[in-house]
């Protein structure tokens, strides 16, 4: 054969079949590849859908006023156990030791759910956009301004020039709400008079010796201190509106259906959670009360207004920590 015939032998075009047969098994290699590819992601779908169901089996539970997992299982086991009972899932505790690490711990993802009081929710929700679920309400939470009932004050005008003791900062009702209600009577916070922090019974023993004029201070603590000094008489000077009530919020990131789940188990369980919650002393706040499922986050807008009149106009720290 010569070279040329040798040339056009090897440059002959495939016959029609021949391309028939490459084109069959390009697309059944193509058909196979795109098989294995939806099988393996149809299974990280299912894998990562199944995890979230688990996840979704437990929430994590905090309280902001309870220091510690065996204060916390002692105060709040009761609760736990009825409400896993009637909602069918599993709560496992989250302490904390303060205000400020229940808001990191939330922001990490390592809390769900924390039972709050009402400046803290203000704080929770400006910085991760937790949202209300449900209130615990309690009885007569409101808060006053008490001074000795022998004491020359007998207007909020008496108080001017004069220290005036708060409870813990950052309080609504030891804080917040007693400043607010010496606002309303026209006393400017830490201009009129002097804002000083003590403990109630130091307080209590400050009054009695005359270095301060005044406590702000809530309704349960005015009876615990008519109990322990009952040689004294409290008179109410100022006396505030009721308080919006101690929360239940979740996280941003927990799922609208859990969400929806918590809620609906407290609106159709409320007599039994509230009394779990009241078997135990420390909870006896909220005999009598209940739980509104209806809460909004409008309802807080008052404490927002009680934290500009103690010159605090963002809400993205815990006041005192």
């Amino acid at each position: 054969m010569t070279r040329c015939a040798c040339h056009a032998f090897f440059m002959r075009p495939k016959s029609s079949c021949h391309r028939t047969e490459l084109v069959r098994r390009h697309q059944h290699q193509l058909g196979t590849t795109m098989k294995t590819i939806l099988q393996a992601g149809l299974f990280a779908f299912a894998t990562l859908t199944a995890q979230v169901a688990v996840a979704q089996d437990t929430i994590r539970f905090a309280v902001t006023d309870i220091d510690g997992m065996e204060a916390l299982q002692k105060e709040m086991g009761p609760f736990k156990d009825a409400f896993e009972a009637a909602s069918g899932l599993k709560v496992e505790f989250f302490p904390v030791s303060g205000r400020t690490i229940a808001v990191e711990a939330m922001a990490a993802d390592q809390i769900d759910f924390v039972l709050t009081g009402p400046a803290e929710y203000v704080v929770f929700n400006a910085r991760l956009k937790a949202q209300p679920v449900v209130t615990w309400n309690r009885p007569d939470y409101y808060a006053n301004v008490v001074v000795l009932d022998a004491s020359p004050v007998k207007s909020a005008a008496d108080l001017k020039g004069q220290k005036i003791s708060f409870g813990e900062i950052g309080s609504t009702s030891q804080h917040l709400s007693p400043a607010s209600i010496l606002a309303e009577a026209g006393l400017v916070y830490g201009t009129d008079y002097e804002p000083v922090f003590l403990k109630r019974n130091v307080a209590m023993e400050a009054l009695i010796a005359g270095d301060i004029a005044a406590i702000g201070l809530n309704k349960t603590h005015i009876d615990q201190i008519t109990e322990k000094f009952p040689d004294q008489k409290l008179r109410v000077l100022l006396k505030g509106g009721e308080l919006p009530n101690d929360v239940l919020l979740a996280s941003a990131s927990v799922a609208p259906e859990v969400v929806d789940a918590v809620r609906k188990t407290f609106t159709e369980h409320g007599d039994e959670l509230l009394a779990a919650i009241t078997a135990t002393e420390e909870n006896a706040k909220f005999i009598g009360g209940g739980f509104t499922a209806t809460v909004t986050d409008a309802d807080y807008d008052n404490v927002r207004k009680m934290f500009e009149n103690v010159g605090v106009t963002e809400f993205t720290q815990i006041l005192g920590e």
